[in-house]
This record gives C-alpha cells, structure tokens and sequence, in this order.
C-alpha cells in the first residue's frame, strides 16, 4: 500500500483508532496487482515474507481488507486495490466473555486485532465439523470475512454448551441459537 500519500495512510490510521469502520464495500478502484502481504493460517501478517511486527500496522491493514465474490481476500482504499493471500481465516478470535444465559445471553469474542464482535443473528458463529471430526468454529466478523475461533476459546464455548445440555449442542447469544456441528467443512 505504498503508492498512497503519507497523509491519506495517517487519515486511514487515525480513524481505525477512533474504531471508525471504513466503508470498503464502496470502494470500488482499480485492481493494481498483489501486495506481496500473506496471513497464515495462525492470524500472523506478513509482507514480503517477514511478519510484521508492529501490531498497529496490522490493525490498519485489518480495516481496509475486503472479501470479495469469489471468495479472494483484497486491501482497498479508494485508490487502490491489491490481492492478499489467506491460509485459512483472516482472522482468529481470541478470547470471549458472556453475560447472562440461554436465549438472553450475548457472547463477545475479542480478534486478534482487538476488534470486539457480538456474536448474533448479523455475526453468526458456524461450527464445522472437518472429515476428521474436528470442529473447526468460525464467527461471522463482516462482508463474508470470518473468524477462527482460538482452541482455547472453544473449548471454554463447548463446555458451557454442554452444561446447558441442549440437544443438538450449541449456545444462545444475542437471541439466536448456535448448534455446534452442524454445517459440513467448506
């Protein structure tokens, strides 16, 4: 993201620290190549093969990162868009708190980005089950990006479900329901 001016990346910086959402679903420019940026199926950001270390940096690039319909992964602004490779999820939840039970609870999971998202009708969490069995949890973060939720987070998930003993097993938040298992890997 080098051909934009120093003070349209400070604009950019300083609105994802306000928790402005960028509006990258109307940006529509032109495509202008790959931006050599990879993030590997851990939540680690890379650029030309080095991580990137400074965690403000990957918080930036995290609010211009787009889905688009084929299912490829672009940074945009208004001036540029360039290809990003994903391993698996641009994302991993790690951490999540509750408040509440059944149908009145409300799960938030906070990102590797420290982006905080209330799991809900609009951020569904999709339990898939792998060939294997493994559940492989994702929440629903925006425009078709997701989520992997942390094995750690999971595990805490799956036990208060099970404590619930609903049948098949799953959680309630923000008034929708969440079965584990039920969707085949995608």
């Amino acid at each position: 993201m080098t051909t934009e001016s120093p003070d349209r990346f400070a604009e950019l910086l300083a609105l994802s620290r306000a928790g402005k959402r960028l509006l990258v679903e109307q940006w529509h420019p032109t495509h202008c190549g790959h931006s050599d940026m990879r993030i590997a199926a851990d939540g680690t950001w890379f650029h030309a093969g080095t991580p990137i270390g400074r965690k403000e940096l990957v918080q930036l690039f995290s609010t211009i990162l787009r889905r688009e319909p084929d299912g490829s992964h672009v940074l945009v602004t208004p001036v540029e868009k360039l290809d990003i490779d994903v391993e698996d999820a641009p994302f991993i939840a790690v951490d999540a708190d509750w408040e509440s039970e059944g149908p009145a609870r409300r799960i938030l999971f906070r990102l590797n980005t420290d982006e905080i998202v209330a799991c809900g009708p609009d951020h569904a969490l999709d339990v898939r089950i792998d060939a294997d069995g493994t559940p492989r949890p994702y929440l629903h973060v925006r425009g078709g990006l997701v989520a992997l939720v942390n094995r750690a987070t999971f595990y805490r998930l799956a036990d208060l479900a099970l404590a619930e003993g609903a049948e098949p097993p799953g959680l309630w938040s923000d008034g929708a329901f969440f079965a584990f298992g039920t969707s085949d890997a995608a």
